[in-house]
């Protein structure tokens, strides 16, 4: 077994300059942009994006997730980009919330193409 291993999300994009511009408000760099696929990246977090132009938003099952020591700090940037927060909206964020249980506290994010993130608050290893 090796510890040398990273693994990314792959999400849909109907269009890599809307995607780009997106996730750039959020923080993201471009690490590769191509014709089929592209490469964002913020600190060591990447996600890469491949073209899907005829996805229906609404009806998108695309989803990641992102675990950080403390969600906060990220929920507060982001909601300063004032995105909506009612369900429906698409691109939307929704504020910090707890499930119960053993779940982490998180907030959620929908991009412009309906892809789904959970942010989760924890240890990034686990």
């Amino acid at each position: 077994m090796t510890d040398q291993g990273k693994i990314t999300a792959n999400l849909p994009s109907r269009d890599f300059d809307k995607t780009e511009a997106f996730y750039q408000d959020l923080g993201f760099e471009t690490m590769y942009r191509g014709e089929g696929w592209m490469i964002l990246s913020r600190d060591s977090m990447m996600v890469e994006f491949f073209p899907h132009p005829d996805l229906n938003p609404s009806e998108s099952y695309f989803s990641a997730s992102m675990r950080l020591p403390d969600i906060d700090l990220m929920h507060g940037e982001w909601a300063n980009l004032n995105l909506p927060s009612a369900q429906g909206n698409v691109p939307r964020l929704s504020a910090p919330f707890e499930l119960g249980g053993d779940a982490p506290r998180m907030f959620a994010l929908i991009d412009p193409d309906g892809s789904l993130w959970r942010v989760m608050e924890g240890t990034t290893n686990t």
